[in-house]
């Protein structure tokens, strides 16, 4: 039997070294500028000094390395065993600036180190609710990931304008990112299309060098060569009960959140998870949590947009997320490495996420292609991609609510889930099909026509599929002259027959 491609391009197939660091390494840019703002944001609330700072950022690339290189390569019960990135959690930063306004940064980590442990017990039960995310629902959470995260685009290239307008050179960097990209995938050979958003990052940021200003390496000469990352760098973890509460919750929206983002890779290297991988994964997202606690770092999750860069470059190694987790511990360690990979430009990292995101979004979509779309379904997307995008038009939506509501519903990833979950038990619940029957199996294409275009389906059909029929499945049974509420039907048709026509004379599953 001829080995193919595609049996060289398997999760569990480990390319070799010299396109194994540019893959992983693009995965460590497309998720860099996401994985240092979490620790600048509550650093920085914090009033934390310049070295303090850094030691938090090199704290925090050295426990995402780890945390990767858990889930992608597992040990006993931890791990996806999938190519997931870990990053520290957007989800928490409100908690923790709370938490370490009124108690310190030290009970940050103690409610850190009790959400991970939280985690790790809870996990095989959160798994079970693997069942509450069939097709309609895992296929919306995935679109939603997509769409909520183009704000973090949109951020990169306004670039902390207080107005919000950005600069058009930022724009001009940022479109010029994504047209190198794009000519990357379009004319360059394979091996180079599957690092095209690396290229586009380092083109963009040697373009971004004639103009002054625009890059940042001010801090390279500053930082050090090595670092040793050590453990309660801050002193040890103090216990308080409301900051605990608090931090659990975060612990069930990140969950909730790696779900959706475990199932959406799943989809995309084309090996679903199942309850037990679910499992496993979540642990590794605990584990993570209690090493971030430890080492002086926050709650880890896994990170959308390294789901999109899967996507995108076709390359479904785990191994290349194993490969980028030790490209962050070594960045952990080596503060003058970090410097040079932060002075990337923001605008230019803009263009590439609008890429990325872009591919989440569309993974999304093609999920939902597998879903027999009526009514029922279509609200349930339609009312959850509403919902989940409320936080991101308007981010002061839920401002006077309390803190347990926004912290749930600031997510829109997770308020989109919940959202899509609920509406999908109460739209399309066992006795709604029992009472209506089972979906129409038309494509999703057909969708936005209706059960009408079921007509067309037909080489013998008569009429112009404009008026609602139900097909039959008999061979020669006709259509029948009143619907369910005895009102007259306009049409009359016969089903062709099946030795004629072969398997076209039904639709398609």
């Amino acid at each position: 039997m001829s080995t193919t491609s595609r049996d060289l391009n398997t999760v569990d197939t480990i390319p070799p070294l010299a396109r194994l660091f540019p893959l992983g390494l693009q995965h460590v840019l497309a998720m860099y500028a996401g994985a240092v703002a979490v620790p600048l944001i509550v650093g920085g609330a914090l009033g934390l000094s310049g070295p303090d700072l850094a030691y938090l950022i090199s704290a925090d690339l050295f426990v995402a390395g780890l945390a990767t290189i858990v889930q992608s390569v597992g040990f006993w019960r931890f791990g996806v065993r999938l190519p997931l990135m870990q990053g520290v959690t957007f989800a928490a930063v409100g908690p923790m600036i709370a938490i370490g306004t009124q108690h310190g940064i030290t009970a940050i980590y103690g409610a850190t180190i009790a959400c991970g442990v939280f985690m790790i017990v809870v996990a095989p039960f959160f798994a079970q609710l693997l069942r509450f995310f069939p097709p309609i629902v895992t296929g919306t959470v995935i679109l939603i990931i997509g769409l909520s995260l183009m704000r973090v685009a949109a951020g990169w290239i306004v670039d902390g304008a207080e107005d919000g307008a950005a600069d058009p050179v930022d724009v001009g960097f940022a479109a010029g990112t994504l047209l190198v990209i794009i000519l990357i995938e379009r004319f360059a050979p394979a091996a180079l299309s599957r690092v095209s958003v690396l290229l586009g990052l380092l083109v963009g940021t040697v373009a971004a060098l004639l103009v002054p200003g625009m890059v940042d390496w001010s801090g390279v000469g500053e930082a050090s060569w090595f670092g040793l990352v050590t453990p309660f760098h801050f002193g040890m973890p103090t216990w308080q009960l409301a900051s605990i509460v608090s931090m659990v919750i975060v612990g069930i929206v990140i969950m909730t959140e790696t779900t959706g983002d475990m199932i959406a890779i799943g989809e995309i290297v084309e090996k679903p998870v199942g309850r037990r991988q679910l499992a496993d994964g979540l642990r590794a997202d605990g584990l993570g949590t209690v090493v971030g606690g430890v080492f002086n770092t926050f709650p880890y999750t896994a990170f959308a947009q390294n789901v999109g860069l899967v996507s995108l470059t076709g390359v479904r190694s785990r191994y290349v997320a194993t490969m980028a987790g030790g490209i962050l511990v070594v960045l952990g360690l080596l503060p003058k490495v970090s410097a040079i990979v932060e002075g990337v430009p923001r605008a230019v990292l803009g263009g590439a996420g609008i890429a990325l995101f872009g591919m989440v979004a569309a993974s999304g979509i093609r999920t939902l292609a597998k879903v027999r779309f009526d009514n029922r379904n279509i609200l349930v997307v339609a009312i959850s991609v509403g919902v989940a995008l409320l936080p991101t038009v308007a981010p002061e939506i839920y401002g006077n609510f309390p803190d347990w509501f926004t912290l749930i519903f600031d997510s829109g990833i997770s308020a989109g889930a919940i959202t899509a979950i609920l509406l999908n038990l109460l739209l399309n619940s066992a006795s709604l099909r029992e009472r209506y029957g089972e979906d129409p199996p038309i494509a999703s294409y057909d969708a936005v026509r209706g059960p009408a275009a079921v007509a067309l389906i037909h080489p013998e059909a008569v009429g112009t599929g404009l008026i609602p029929v139900q097909l039959l499945n008999d061979v020669g049974d006709e259509w029948p002259t009143v619907d369910k509420d005895g009102n007259p039907v306009a049409a009359h048709i016969v089903v062709p027959d099946r030795e004629a026509y072969g398997d076209e004379a039904s639709p398609a599953p």
